[in-house]
């Protein structure tokens, strides 16, 4: 049987866990509210990455966030879609590990958050960790011990 420690298991480098940057949907800076719109109906998913073109992150982007631009007072306002750039309704607070922060800070963050954003030391874009993975490797670790 092997045996881990929760320290160890804590302890564990989060760089073999992470989606890398080439799979991860997102947009660029300059982008509009539409093309934005079209990738997160396409993908599913809740939110993505705002990144400039040296894959420097900037924000997160949401359907909520789109939807909110366009609310007029009595209807949606979906002819502002191509005007509203993704640089203007992101959000500039982002949850961020570097790759290499261990599985610790990881759980810490992931509480309120369905992905993280990883860098790298230069603060480049190097993908996300989310809380799938995060609950998998938990689960693997629960069951170790209780074997």
């Amino acid at each position: 049987m092997i045996s881990m420690t929760s320290k160890d298991f804590l302890e564990l480098p989060i760089a073999d866990l992470i989606i890398s940057s080439e799979k991860v949907a997102h947009v660029q800076l300059g982008n509009n509210a539409e093309h934005a719109l079209l990738v997160l109906t396409k993908t599913g998913y809740s939110s993505i990455p705002v990144l400039d073109t040296q894959y420097c992150l900037h924000g997160l982007l949401s359907m909520r966030m789109i939807t909110e631009s366009i609310l007029g007072l009595d209807h949606i306002e979906f002819e502002k879609l191509n005007d509203i750039k993704v640089d203007d309704i992101m959000d500039k607070k982002v949850a961020t590990l570097n790759i290499h922060d261990k599985f610790q800070k990881a759980l810490d963050l992931v509480i309120n958050h369905a992905f993280l954003c990883v860098l790298d030391n230069e603060e480049k874009f190097v993908g996300i960790m989310t809380r799938r993975v995060i609950l998998k490797q938990l689960k693997k670790y629960i069951y170790q011990i209780s074997y």
